[in-house]
């Protein structure tokens, strides 16, 4: 039997000052993605991804289309045909159904400023956080989360020993001290302007549903793997719905990669980063991995 490949795509965390210039210099078939952006956006993006500084590229509202811009020129500039799966991580996702066809690219951008600035609206309602958990058991993180007073979660499962948590900032703040008496190799708060993926998200999940009503969704042309619970979508509606209640649930990336395993996906292209390729192999050690970055 021929091995199987999946299309994989990073999420917010990996945008780099000067992401994408290169690309543009060097790739002209992609440079039209990256100038209709600013077309679709109404302002600067590329400016800010060539030329910005750290600080702007930090920002929610840029930070989300610049990383899914630079992940789908990244892609294209490839070339690389079809895959058998897609995935993404949390906003990678958006750029996975624009992949698998199940989106065009605008309203793919469109739905990511929707979601940057829902979730840039919510980040502002309440004082929250999230930090990463290394070196512990899932369900250790989840019990010192549930035994932690106020709004903390487990956010992301990156893979095996990497945690993130997500959730107020004084019980994001406890649940860390807490993970680290409970044996965690380190645990560190991280630079983000909120808490993604935990219950402070309804407000931009209410938002962002408005957006998502407004888009077309198309069949994909192949099996998307959704964060919400790992398994392979191809049903518009199915698309529609676990896209939203994604803001609102946990990224489950671990499962979603033993899930592409079990499915006989044995390599993985990532565009955009090496992230999620170093996950990937803690998780499937057998894995092929290729990163354009």
């Amino acid at each position: 039997m021929a091995n199987k490949r999946a299309f994989i795509f990073p999420g917010q965390g990996s945008q780099l000052t000067g992401m994408g210039a290169a690309l543009y210099d060097n790739e002209p078939s992609v440079r039209y993605i990256f100038d209709q952006a600013d077309d679709i956006l109404g302002y600067g993006l590329k400016d800010l991804m060539f030329h910005g500084a750290e600080q702007d590229l930090k920002r929610t509202e840029v930070t989300q289309p610049a990383v899914f811009v630079y992940s789908y020129a990244t892609f294209m500039s490839k070339d690389p045909g079809l895959a058998d799966a897609v995935a993404g991580h949390s906003l990678g996702e958006l750029t996975a159904l624009v992949a698998a066809k199940a989106l065009d690219f605008e309203s793919g951008l469109r739905l990511v400023a929707a979601r940057a600035s829902a979730m840039q609206a919510a980040c502002e309602i309440t004082n929250s956080t999230m930090a990463a958990i290394l070196g512990l058991e899932d369900e250790v993180v989840q019990q010192v989360c549930l035994d932690t007073p106020g709004i903390v979660v487990a956010a992301n499962y990156n893979c095996p020993g990497q945690v993130v948590i997500s959730g107020e900032t004084a019980a994001v703040e406890m649940a860390l001290e807490n993970c680290k008496k409970a044996g965690a190799k380190r645990a560190i708060l991280l630079a983000v302007g909120g808490a993604f993926h935990s219950p402070l998200m309804t407000p931009a999940r209410d938002m962002f549903a408005e957006a998502i009503e407004r888009t077309t969704f198309h069949t994909p042309v192949c099996e998307v793997f959704q964060n919400v619970d790992a398994s392979p979508s191809v049903n518009p509606d199915t698309i529609k719905h676990k896209l939203l209640h994604q803001l609102t649930s946990s990224v489950q990336w671990t499962s979603t990669i033993e899930n592409m395993k079990e499915a006989g996906i044995s390599e993985y292209v990532e565009f955009g980063s090496k992230v999620l390729g170093g996950f990937v192999k803690k998780i499937d050690k057998e894995a092929v991995i290729t990163s354009f970055e």
